[in-house]
């Protein structure tokens, strides 16, 4: 009899694997757009601490990240120098820095939103609408589940 519960643990090893290989770089790449560099995940971070309303520090970062302080620095460090993020006073700690999006980091993230998106509809494209929609309830709710027992 199938195992439901194994058979998601294979697929999260599997989803966490092709993400280590870089396999969305490989993608990008393969069709001729842009590599992704380690930036482009820093600014995922960002984007997903500013749709909390939590601001975004180099230490909370690093946390978020998986990284130490000083790779972190680097990482945000080259982020600023791009001009993808800007680092601002916070407004409820003057002595504290948060980091905010630029318009060049937000265009950079609707560009990897749109390529991220193709990629994964193209996995889905033999599913119904309905197996789609499915899909995308059920792992949001699972994720929803796993980082409040993560937490």
């Amino acid at each position: 009899m199938p195992d439901p519960v194994a058979d998601v643990e294979r697929a999260m090893i599997a989803i966490r694997r092709s993400q280590q290989r870089r396999a969305l770089t490989r993608i990008a790449r393969d069709r001729g757009q842009h590599a992704l560099d380690p930036v482009i995940e820093l600014l995922d971070v960002v984007e997903d601490f500013a749709d909390r309303g939590d601001p975004a520090t180099v230490t909370s970062l690093a946390t978020a990240l998986g990284v130490d302080q000083p790779r972190a620095s680097r990482l945000v460090a080259r982020a600023v120098d791009q001009g993808d993020l800007q680092r601002e006073a916070d407004q409820s700690d003057g002595r504290r820095t948060v980091l905010v999006l630029t318009s060049a980091g937000r265009a950079r993230l609707d560009a990897l939103h749109t390529f991220r998106r193709t990629v994964f509809a193209e996995a889905m494209s033999p599913w119904s609408a309905e197996d789609r929609a499915t899909f995308a309830r059920l792992l949001t709710s699972f994720i929803t589940n796993y980082e409040a027992l993560c937490r």
